[in-house]
């Protein structure tokens, strides 16, 4: 029964890594080892135009990169090469640039949330550079080849003088007007409001031709796919998030879309339907183009040149006689993975913060995390406060699990003893130890089903650490500037292998003593990898670790204090 107990924790042990490393996959960008099968009503992504009609898509970048795979018919369509000029608008939060050439959204600096790597700087999600390639694009393409409307690499004028978000102003127009294409232009009204990531904007196609035209408006990001880079081993830096396109859809949910499949050209997604939008997701942040009234829509993902991918969707505004226009209004999102704002954005726009199978118990983990950092005012004493509260719930469940092994470890010299002097007789040997349990009282797996219960909890509380932007450029106390990076001085993770290693001396020894070695040496193979990872985590581990040790010390002094009087 002794050994049947330590293969049982043996195998608590592994499934506790064997989650860690499912979470650690699902935060590369990898398949999750739980992940349920791609849904049978999707198609695979086709080469150069995901979507009917996305095709004919022009694909040139408007900030003079080379067109590479443009459409022609498209690409004829005033994308001719053209001055273009940027100019930045700011807000409180945000400074947005625009490129006169199509209009396009090229650079947003986030003014609330710093550089990782260099805190002297804005955090920057959008950009157009020399090296990097992520923009926002809208424009529109004809029902046939012969039609010619405005796209992204048209030119256009900002028609408003206002650059900066007055004081005391809740919102700042900016207004653009498309050269004319065949006698059809393309306005476009940009709405930014205080405090808010959310842009709106509003596009409004003009017939001055002669003739009915039969416009598709499609609404995409254009990203590199170049991977965030890392200073070390990625198996001892920690975790890297996801990065690339996700699709949502009323009918498939939420879909990633990876850059090796585009390469590979085994993309699978879903292609059309009423409701749903697209993103680019890193770690942290996001951009997404959202339409949430009812409305055909196709989804597209394609690779459009070397390491350029885009998502978007493309919504036709049927027919526009001579003389009318239409308008089409939806949101462009670029800012921090805020679970709460992100739900009241769009439905299931929360879930570009990917807990992945954790979710039904990370979801209200980190909505209590967030109710007691409203109370406290810091998230790494928020943190020790959760896991306070846990070590509470699950206190008795918890005393239950240590009282068997405080019992386990007084019985320890006793079974020593009789397992050396019955070495050789194995049958005896066992007969002997479940007479020792059942005159003690002792339920040799007693410590297991406690632990086996309480794993997913933890499990979900190291994914929300993990993938919280609120972590980020979080302060805690003295030394530790941010918690969702590894403690510069090691400190906090020093302190966690040694009590690791003081918990691991409180419970019983295996009488193996190839066992009793590993008992010790896992632990610490274990600590090394918490040296490289975010503050934040290890503060929630070394305290989880410190309440379990206290708990657990005053029970075997109450246990020994029993055996003592007995």
């Amino acid at each position: 029964m002794n050994d049947l107990r330590r293969t049982l924790l043996w195998s608590v042990f592994a499934v506790s890594l064997l989650m860690m490393w499912d979470g650690w996959l699902r935060h590369t960008g990898q398949p999750s080892l739980f992940a349920p099968p791609a849904p049978q009503a999707t198609v695979a992504a086709e080469p150069q135009g995901a979507a009917s009609g996305a095709a004919s898509l022009p694909t040139a970048v408007a900030t003079g990169s080379s067109p590479a795979t443009a459409a022609p018919a498209a690409a004829a369509a005033a994308s001719a090469p053209a001055a273009h000029e940027l100019v930045t608008f700011t807000t409180d939060v945000a400074k947005i640039t625009l490129d006169t050439q199509g209009g396009d959204v090229v650079k947003v600096e986030l003014l609330k949330h710093l550089d990782q790597d260099d805190a002297s700087k804005n955090m920057v999600v959008l950009n157009q550079t020399a090296n990097h390639t992520y923009v926002a694009q809208t424009g529109l393409i004809g029902g046939g080849s012969a039609e010619r409307l405005p796209n992204h690499l048209t030119p256009m004028t900002i028609v408003t003088p206002e650059r900066t978000l007055a004081n005391g102003a809740d919102t700042l127009m900016v207004k653009l007007e498309s050269a004319p294409v065949d006698g059809v232009k393309l306005l476009k009204t940009y709405t930014f409001k205080r405090g808010d990531y959310a842009i709106g904007v509003k596009q409004e196609v003009v017939n001055g031709s002669a003739a009915t035209v039969h416009p598709q408006l499609y609404l995409q990001l254009t990203r590199d796919g170049t991977q965030p880079v890392q200073a070390g081993p990625s198996f001892l830096m920690g975790p890297t998030a996801y990065t690339g396109p996700a699709i949502y859809s009323a009918k498939a949910k939420y879909q990633k879309v990876d850059f090796k499949h585009l390469n590979e050209n085994t993309a699978e997604f879903e292609k059309n339907d009423t409701h749903g939008w697209v993103a680019m997701v890193q770690h942290y942040f996001a951009s997404a183009w959202l339409h949430n009234d009812a409305a055909p829509r196709t989804f597209f993902v394609d690779k459009t040149g070397p390491n350029l991918y885009r998502t978007g969707m493309l919504f036709p505004l049927g027919d526009l006689a001579a003389g009318q226009s239409k308008s089409f209004d939806a949101v462009l999102f670029v800012g921090p993975q805020e679970e709460n704002k992100l739900s009241a954005l769009a439905p299931g726009l929360e879930l570009v913060k990917d807990y992945g199978w954790q979710r039904v118990l990370a979801e209200p983990l980190f909505w209590l995390l967030d109710q007691l950092h409203k109370l406290i005012g810091n998230w790494g004493w928020a943190i020790v406060a959760l896991v306070v509260l846990l070590k509470a719930a699950f206190y008795w469940l918890n005393a239950k699990a240590y009282q068997s092994m405080a019992k386990m470890k007084a019985l320890n010299p006793r079974i020593q003893a009789m397992r050396e002097n019955l070495k050789d007789n194995p049958q005896q040997m066992q007969q002997e130890m479940l007479k020792i349990y059942r005159e003690e009282k002792v339920n040799p797996i007693g410590g297991c089903l406690p632990i086996v219960i309480q794993i997913p909890v933890f499990i979900s509380l190291y994914s929300v650490l993990l993938s919280s932007v609120e972590m980020r450029n979080a302060p805690w106390i003295g030394w530790i500037h941010d918690l969702s990076v590894k403690d510069p001085f090691f400190v906090l993770p020093a302190l966690m292998t040694a009590s690791t290693l003081l918990q691991t001396w409180l419970n019983p020894t295996p009488p193996d003593p190839v066992q009793a070695k590993m008992m010790w040496i896992m632990p610490m193979l274990f600590s090394v990898m918490f040296f490289f990872f975010p503050s934040g985590l290890v503060l929630y581990w070394l305290t989880n670790n410190i309440l379990s040790i206290a708990q657990q010390w005053m029970i075997n002094r109450k246990i020994e204090a029993a055996a003592a009087a007995k």
